[in-house]
This record gives structure tokens, C-alpha cells and sequence, in this order.
């Protein structure tokens, strides 16, 4: 069996990395095909597994539109998928690199696989373009990987048949415990961050929400400041490279002496300051799903989420974007044990770190035995064809895979 992983982001390749390692250990064959959306990023999010892309478009430009990139990565992936066939194509989570690499996939008649599925917020306009983008793969893809159970009814409201659902829990807290398990006693992270003060408690921070542009990051970074401005705390910021995201970070915290605005981190370093953070202030989809592993609770700055799960179980809290109920909450967390224990105590929705484990079982129970569709050279897709190497006849009939429900949220729909 072959499968081709397309990503583009740093999120992705984290959230993509279990998979494709634990792929390869059960000696599939697998190409991991890089858009290099997020260029400067992704190189190093691959490297803390071990990994590399195997194919990069280099596809980023200067003042790129979402248009151009979406259809550049349409045409890239479109082009390797001929040349390879493979039998998947995985995608993950909602970026432009995903819709692009799921609808390539669609047009070459290679069957797609959504890692991450079923996420919705019921607002096309946040998380924006995110929320229309995993919309459409839902509808281009032929099985769906649920993080939770929310997920999949999702999906099922929206007609995706059960059969082609899998609750697997979330690959982000696969690649989270990988990783904390990796680093634990790294003497060399600890140097990196010997200017924290362990007499404070520390604030991890991050803001780079399309829709959040302009007032929202603004009002969200004054109410930080009025945070840092506390004799018992201290601020990490981890700054996202797009400018309209570091600028109102920089302008309302960049003087304070107890706030560290630092560059994008690796997922080591990161994960080493969010294990020892004692709250979490983001709009981060991602964040909100790895805290909870380390009992961290989280204000969300966003007006509504696509990670319900999360507030549902008390680990998150919407605080909106006008930055007062921020500063309400934080407060309040800050000062009242109790509230902020009921917070860290609650549980973890987001699975137990077996989510890659499940997909490639999945897979592999599905094989290489479902018909596919073929696209001769030169024309329209001929329905009912054989994968490579097949030749002409009939197909045999797809074997459904056993049901794979996570233990941890297994329930009656």
C-alpha cells in the first residue's frame, strides 16, 4: 500500500507526524508532500520527529493571495498524485494546503483520508477561511477521522455516512506526549529558557487569528499587558510570523520587563513552556487541545470555538475579544485557587495518545481492495476502473474495517 501525506503548516506537520511514523513502522510506503506554506516553520516542526518532506513544492510567494496558493497547490499535488498513484492521500485539519491537497486528490481518483475531521464552529466567518475549508474536504474525502465523538455527529448531520467515520482521537496528543516524553530533563531546553523567573507563575500567550486582525489582537494584548503589570507573574508570548498577528503584540508588550516576546518555537520548546505555564491565553485550536494533557487551564480569545469539547469539559473558557472579560477571567484564575484547580483537574477530551495507531489500522483493514477511479491521459475520469497495476476486469468487493471507537469517549450516538 502507498500512501502520499500532503501538508503545508507547522500544525499540520505535528498533528501529521504520528501517523506517518507510525505508517512507515508497519512498513507502508509513505511520501510526505510539503506545499511550504508556512516555510520558515514546517522544516522544523518535521524535524523534531525525525522527519523530512520527501517532495517540496515551494509554493509561497511575497503578498501571496489564498487564491493563488490554493490553486498553485491544486496543480502541484494534482501533478505528483499522477506520477505516484498512491492508494491514500491523508490530509489534516483545514488549512489551504489541505483543501487544495484533498481536491487534487478528488480529481486524480485517489481515495482521501481527513485526519482531523468533523470540526465545526457553524460560522463560515470563524475560524476564517478554516471553518469553509474542512466544510469541503468533508465532501471530497472517503473516510473521515473524528477526533471525538462530537466530531463524527458532526459529520453525520451533514450526511456523512457512519460507515465512513472513525473516532480515533486527536493526533495532537499523540505528538504531545511523543514529545514530553522526549524532552523530559532536557538540560538543554531548560538553558534556553534560564531568563524565566520560577518565583512567578507563568502566562503562555499566542494570538494569530485571521478574523482577530486589527482590534480583536489589539483589545487581547492590552488586557495581557494589564496581566504582566502583576508583581507575582510573568508573560511568554509566542509571536506567529504573519505581521498583522506580531505587530499588536509587540506595540502593547514589547516594553514590559516581565513579558518575553519570543520567536516561533519548535515543538519541544514549546511544549516544555507549556508544561510549566500555570494558564494558557490563545486563539489557537491547537493549544486548546494539548493543555488539557497538562492540566492547564485556557482562555480562549475568540467569540466562538470549534473545539466545544474542551469548554464542555472545563479545561477551556470563552472570553470573547474586547479584552475586559480576559482580564476578568485571568484574574480570577490567577487569585482563586479553587477556580483554577476545578479548571486543571478537569478531564482531557481530546483521546490517549493511540489516535495514529487507530488510522493506520483503519487503513490497513481497508487495504488497497476498494475500486478507484483511474483518469486516462488526455481525458475525463473512467468510473469503476482498477488501481495501478490491476488491469481491466471486476472489482473485488471493498472489506468494511472493524469499528475503531475510542475507548475514552466510546458512547451511544
Amino acid at each position: 500500500m502507498r500512501v502520499t501525506c500532503v501538508l503545508g503548516t507547522r500544525p499540520e506537520a505535528i498533528k501529521l507526524a504520528p501517523v506517518i511514523l507510525a505508517l512507515r513502522a508497519r512498513g507502508v510506503a509513505c511520501d510526505v508532500v510539503s506545499t511550504g506554506q508556512h516555510r520558515e516553520l514546517l522544516g522544523q516542526a518535521l524535524a523534531t520527529f525525525e522527519l523530512a518532506a520527501d517532495h517540496d513544492l515551494a509554493l509561497m510567494r511575497p503578498g501571496q493571495t489564498l487564491a493563488r496558493l490554493a490553486a498553485r497547490a491544486l496543480q502541484g499535488v494534482t501533478e505528483l498524485l499522477r506520477a505516484r498513484r498512491p492508494d491514500w492521500l491523508l490530509v489534516q485539519g483545514d488549512t489551504a494546503s489541505a483543501f487544495a491537497g484533498a481536491l487534487a486528490g478528488f480529481y486524480a481518483g485517489v481515495r482521501v483520508g481527513h485526519v482531523e475531521a468533523g470540526l465545526r464552529s457553524a460560522n463560515p466567518s470563524s475560524p476564517w477561511p478554516e471553518e469553509a475549508h474542512r466544510s469541503m474536504v468533508a465532501r471530497l474525502a472517503s473516510r473521515h477521522f473524528a477526533p471525538t465523538l462530537q466530531a463524527a455527529r458532526n459529520l453525520r448531520r451533514e450526511g456523512i455516512a457512519a460507515r465512513a467515520i472513525q473516532v480515533t482521537g486527536n493526533t495532537g496528543t499523540d505528538a504531545l506526549l511523543m514529545t514530553a516524553t522526549r524532552i523530559e530533563g532536557d538540560a538543554t531546553l531548560a538553558a534556553r529558557f534560564a531568563f524565566l523567573d520560577p518565583a512567578r507563575r507563568l502566562i503562555l500567550a499566542t494570538g494569530h487569528r485571521r478574523e482577530n486582525f486589527g482590534g480583536a489582537l489589539d483589545r487581547a494584548a492590552r488586557a495581557m499587558a494589564a496581566l504582566a503589570s502583576r508583581p507575582d507573574v510573568q508573560m511568554v508570548f509566542a509571536l506567529h510570523l504573519n505581521p498583522q498577528a506580531e505587530a499588536p503584540a509587540r506595540a502593547a508588550l514589547g516594553h514590559l520587563p516581565h513579558v518575553h516576546l519570543l520567536s516561533p518555537q519548535d515543538h519541544a520548546g514549546f511544549v516544555w513552556l507549556l508544561k510549566r505555564s500555570h494558564l494558557v491565553v490563545t486563539d489557537s485550536g491547537g493549544v486548546q487541545e494539548e493543555a488539557p494533557s497538562f492540566g492547564r487551564p485556557v482562555l480562549v480569545t475568540r467569540n466562538e470555538s470549534d473545539r466545544p469539547e474542551a469548554i464542555a469539559a472545563g479545561t477551556a473558557k470563552l472570553v470573547g475579544t474586547d479584552g475586559r472579560r480576559l482580564l476578568r477571567e485571568a484574574t480570577r484564575l490567577l487569585d482563586d485557587e479553587d477556580a483554577w484547580r476545578a479548571m486543571a483537574r478537569a478531564t482531557n477530551p481530546y483521546g490517549d495518545g493511540k489516535a495514529a495507531s487507530r488510522i493506520v489500522e483503519s487503513l490497513l483493514a481497508d487495504g488497497v481492495q476498494a475500486p478507484a477511479i483511474v483518469l486516462p491521459q488526455g481525458g475525463e475520469p473512467r468510473s469503476g476502473a482498477l488501481p495501478r497495476g490491476r488491469g481491466a476486469g471486476t472489482a473485488r468487493p471493498r472489506r468494511q474495517p472493524q469499528a475503531v471507537v475510542m475507548p475514552a469517549i466510546a458512547e451511544k450516538a
